[in-house]
């Protein structure tokens, strides 16, 4: 991308509009106007089927894939659309022989898809690591990796903590195993080094906003040797004719394609890792973590404990607040009350902040903070 065409974090963040108060970027990212206008443009070429507006739809695959080329550094067909990040650790893992290590704490879509794979294959089966605090750091992996162990999967930034994993320490520690990323909490805000992961899937409907149906997956050549494409269609290889054989796949990340992906979804998701790469993804990961450091200055203020890192070298988007027992309901009031979306698990409040968290969010929560205050004072 040249200087020339660059555009800027703050043009990026004027094309979103999501109302004052929304803080949940980690559960679903409102859509763009970029997106938007993709989705309509679309919708209407397949509406009319004017003559020539077919083969327009049918090059969104070439797009996404190009578009996603220059977010992580694979080559375009190292990448293959898919509809989230599950249906891409699903292939992964069903193509996957040995033993597989991994935290009980990850998120069900990695949890699932190696136990499904164990059930279904019989060929591999997991390794669950004890991972202190839920975070899979390189001396965790050191102290208890083995010989059988053929892959290692981890959240680029885990859901419930906000850790973003050090993924060098991590490739340095497990050597020729495969490294498996679900990036669906990091992608398009974490300019991470893809090149050292040998599986990269992610959904784009969180931090991409690209909306629900839109994914990656992304593969290594050595990965692309290594997984047996289980889940591959007609799509998957070369045209067959009525009454031939069923073809092989083909080699690399294209056999792992079932049928026609949607085009309408490619377009958006091509659309909205345009914009993040125009705005240059170093240039939002910064804006995202000044917006971390402003909410994380707002809970010091009123005294609620954070139990998401601090260090900009080990958190994302994510802010986890952990209130008092006796104080986590008062507090989820406060927030609901000033109409401040966030997420609420185990006794604990999941804040997330993008480019596009405006100052009438930030007044919002400072108010919810105040009213949390006053009702615990009293």
């Amino acid at each position: 991308m040249s200087e020339a065409r660059a555009g800027t974090v703050e043009e990026f963040a004027a094309q979103f509009d999501e109302e004052p108060g929304y803080l949940d970027f980690a559960r679903l990212g409102p859509l763009g106007l970029a997106v938007v206008e993709e989705e309509r443009m679309h919708a209407e070429f397949l509406r009319r089927a004017r003559f020539g507006s077919l083969d327009q739809l049918l090059g969104q695959d070439v797009r996404v894939r190009e578009a996603a080329s220059v977010l992580t550094g694979f080559a375009p067909e190292q990448i293959v659309f898919q509809p989230d990040t599950s249906t891409g650790l699903m292939h992964a893992m069903f193509g996957l022989t040995g033993q597989v290590a991994l935290s009980p704490a990850e998120f069900p879509s990695l949890r699932y898809a190696v136990v499904r794979a164990q059930q279904a294959l019989g060929l591999l089966s997991p390794v669950w690591l004890e991972a202190e605090h839920n975070r899979v750091t390189p001396g965790t992996l050191r102290e208890q990796l083995t010989p059988e162990v053929t892959a290692v999967a981890v959240s680029l930034v885990d859901y419930r903590t906000g850790y973003l994993a050090d993924l060098d320490g991590i490739r340095q520690v497990i050597g020729d195993r495969l490294l498996i990323v679900d990036a669906v909490q990091g992608f398009g805000v974490v300019d991470a080094p893809w090149e050292l992961a040998d599986v990269v899937a992610s959904g784009g409907q969180k931090w991409v906003r690209a909306g629900m149906g839109t994914g990656i997956l992304a593969l290594s050549d050595r990965a692309a040797e290594r997984l047996v494409p289980m889940l591959s269609g007609w799509m998957a290889g070369p045209d067959v004719q009525e009454g031939e054989d069923v073809a092989d796949a083909v080699a690399g990340a294209g056999a792992f394609r079932i049928t026609h992906p949607n085009p309408i979804a490619q377009a958006r998701m091509g659309a909205a890792m345009e914009a993040i790469s125009l705005a240059g993804i170093d240039r939002v990961q910064a804006a995202i973590s000044a917006n971390v450091d402003r909410v994380l200055a707002l809970v010091d203020e009123f005294g609620i404990p954070v139990t998401s890192p601090r260090s900009e070298a080990e958190r994302a988007g994510i802010i986890v607040l952990t209130p008092a027992p006796d104080q986590f309901t008062v507090l989820s009031a406060a927030l609901y009350n000033h109409g401040i979306t966030v997420s609420q698990r185990d006794g604990s409040i999941r804040i997330s902040v993008h480019v596009s968290t405006s100052e009438e969010t930030f007044e919002l929560l400072r108010s919810a903070l105040l009213g949390f205050a006053s009702a615990t004072r009293a």
